[in-house]
């Protein structure tokens, strides 16, 4: 019986449900739209900030310097061999660093940054390049340069640069020109033994880059676990990218719980004037009801189940539209789509049945309807 009166109720408020129901919907898509991206924001941003390079440092600590306090501090190259056994799959890319400032044949000065020029375009994405990477780390024959050092020193992809420092030479084929917007447009980025020969450091460099995926938690895990395989020398983060990693995704979770608040209020809202409405025609239904002998709890037991199945249709058929948003809004920010979390449903449903029985205070009044005013006509 209780089961059969639901079903007649829900069928004669077809119209009105239907505003609310419509309501439900759209509070359901916007929520689970913006639930799916903060869950997976962090992920997406942790995706963009790799692009701008690295993000740990591996350093010698500067009392280490033996040639004085402004000579940097070197490390051995079998650190390269302690940090690729701690790598972990997060880890997209890492090189190490030997910076020296070396003259060319015009006798011109130029910073010379000897490196794994293998790993140049992962740790350095968003550079341009006029010309060719340079594939192999070991290629002592090429190099590539910055574009305001070409333009400086006239040089083209293809042409030849001699490099002297402390009595040592080497001439080299500029592979490409690179604009990074940078320090690094007046640099020559070539192999690292060839910059380990020119300064007479065999087997030093002088830091590490790396550059790690994940959440600011997962990469402050690794570099605490690369902190301790490195005892002797410095881990730290690159600040700059680090804080702005967290501070942007504290900022977009943030405006994400304020607009889902928002959202549920205005929901609730909308119900609650369509209730309202509804409660106004079912005085005669319940007081019809009581006159038969139904209980005040059935009655409104009755009602709530009427809105709880309104708020749990509304919430699933708003979480299946809010994968079609939550996929364009990843999109128009990202430029990937959010990948839809089947962990979102629940909540989502949890959430419209809680608006809509928030929004049927007008029903539970129903309780307090009296038979005999209404048997009356009054």
């Amino acid at each position: 019986m209780f089961a059969r009166v639901l079903w007649q109720l829900l069928r004669a408020s077809r119209a009105r449900l239907a505003v609310a129901l419509l309501a439900l919907v759209s509070g359901a898509a916007v929520t689970s739209a913006l639930v799916n991206l903060d869950l997976d924001a962090e992920r997406k941003l942790a995706q963009e900030f790799r692009t701008l390079g690295a993000n740990l440092v591996v350093s010698a600590p500067k009392a280490a310097a033996s040639a004085g306090p402004e000579e940097p501090a070197l490390m051995d190259e079998s650190v390269l061999a302690i940090i690729e056994g701690a790598r972990t799959p997060n880890v997209m890319a890492l090189a190490p660093y030997l910076y020296l400032v070396a003259r060319t044949g015009a006798d011109q000065p130029v910073v010379v940054a000897g490196t794994w020029l293998d790993q140049t375009s992962q740790l350095a994405p968003w550079w341009k390049l006029d010309g060719d990477w340079i594939a192999s780390r070991d290629d002592r024959a090429r190099c590539l340069i910055g574009t305001n050092a070409a333009r400086q020193l006239q040089i083209a992809p293809g042409g030849e640069v001699e490099l002297r420092y402390q009595g040592r030479s080497q001439k080299l084929t500029v592979a490409g020109v690179v604009t990074a917007g940078g320090t690094e447009d007046n640099q020559i980025f070539v192999s690292l033994p060839v910059a380990q020969e020119l300064a007479g450091l065999n087997g030093q460099v002088e830091l590490v880059m790396l550059s790690v995926a994940g959440s600011t938690t997962a990469i402050a895990d690794f570099q605490k676990h690369l902190a301790v395989a490195l005892a002797k020398l410095e881990v730290r983060p690159i600040r700059q990218i680090a804080e702005a990693e967290g501070e942007l995704l504290n900022r977009i979770r943030l405006l994400i719980f304020a607009t889902v608040l928002l959202i549920l209020a205005l929901t609730t809202l909308c119900v609650l004037a369509t209730m309202a409405a509804l409660a106004m025609e079912r005085r005669e239904d319940v007081g019809l009801m009581k006159a038969l002998g139904g209980s005040i709890s059935r009655i409104v037991a009755l009602f709530l189940a009427e809105v709880g199945i309104l708020g749990a249709t509304g919430g699933v058929l708003g979480y299946l539209v809010g994968i079609e948003l939550s996929a364009w809004m990843g999109k128009r920010v990202f430029g990937t789509a959010i990948s839809p979390r089947l962990d979102v449903l629940p909540l989502t449903v949890a959430l419209m049945v809680g608006v809509a029985l928030a929004g049927a205070l007008p029903l539970r009044l129903l309780g307090k309807v009296r038979p005999a005013v209404i048997l009356r006509g009054e």
